[in-house]
């Protein structure tokens, strides 16, 4: 994997995931944070249940071509549960997967009052994580980030992910770090791919925003933008049937800027695929009476 600071927009569904690639990113990642708002209408607080993190992942690596990161949160328990999860998602066929130090129950790395398990326990799970990718995929993804930047400090998330890269880790991220002089000092003490974590890449939240050339010069190997998709979903629809409530005549006739139309729409899910797969199976005699008339 190369240091050029691959940018790597989050998605919190399958729909979300074919617009990432559709707009010509060459990877995406899964979004817990995004997941559960999609998913549960709740916060990124350890709210969902692991099954259908798992079955979430699985829709959104069949809905697109591109790699998929998964986010498996704390891995589902300890290091027999992590590597039971890393089975999983290799045989889904995803890229590979993030996997942090918080306790359980977890919340978003941009939140307050986080908590982190012993490092040397993380990494064991990380090693429980590696057995498993060494045995059934080589190229699979192991992303180990550490949560300790807002218990402990710099140097301690340093520490973390020195150990995480020994015990197996490709890649570590330090999540919640804030500035650009201590990305800058992360980069120069961390002997292993370096991920940064710039969240909606608009405000960055705790993060100061660095251009994304600029990571590559610094040696950042990927840049996550893992919130977004579910921010402009939530401000789009908010604003939308804000308008539509408001309208005096309960309909926004015309106002076309508010949305993709129905035929764009059904184009891009595919819909006209499926169209012709239907005429292909049908019998000719069903042919002209279904859709002789379109």
């Amino acid at each position: 994997m190369e240091r050029r600071a691959l940018e790597v927009p989050g998605c919190h569904d399958a729909l979300s995931a074919r617009i990432i690639e559709q707009c010509g990113f060459e990877a995406v990642q899964i979004s817990g944070f995004g997941m559960s708002g999609s998913f549960l209408g709740k916060p990124d607080i350890g709210l969902m249940n692991f099954k259908d993190i798992l079955d979430l992942t699985w829709n959104i690596a069949e809905a697109v071509r591109i790699p998929v990161m998964a986010d498996v949160d704390t891995g589902g328990g300890n290091a027999i549960n992590a590597a039971w999860a890393t089975e999983r998602l290799i045989s889904m066929g995803v890229a590979g997967m993030n996997i942090e130090d918080q306790v359980f129950p977890k919340r978003c790395g941009h939140m307050k009052g986080k908590e982190v398990i012993d490092a040397e326990e993380m990494a064991g799970k990380v090693r429980a994580c590696a057995d498993v990718r060494n045995r059934l995929d080589a190229d699979f993804i192991i992303n180990a980030r550490t949560d300790s930047f807002a218990v402990f400090g710099i140097e301690e998330s340093i520490r973390r992910s020195r150990l995480y890269l020994e015990a197996g880790a490709d890649m570590v991220f330090i999540d919640g770090i804030h500035s650009r002089k201590e990305i800058e000092l992360a980069a120069r003490s961390i002997r292993g791919l370096l991920s940064v974590n710039l969240m909606d890449a608009v405000s960055g939240v705790r993060t100061e925003l660095v251009p994304i050339p600029e990571l590559a010069e610094i040696g950042i190997a990927r840049v996550s933008v893992p919130i977004a998709s579910i921010l402009v979903m939530h401000k789009a629809l908010t604003d939308f049937f804000s308008a539509l409530k408001q309208s005096r005549s309960g309909i926004l006739a015309g106002q076309t800027h508010w949305l993709s139309s129905f035929p764009a729409y059904n184009q891009f899910v595919g819909l006209p695929e499926y169209r012709q797969k239907e005429m292909d199976y049908l019998p000719q005699s069903r042919l002209q009476g279904k859709y002789g008339t379109e």
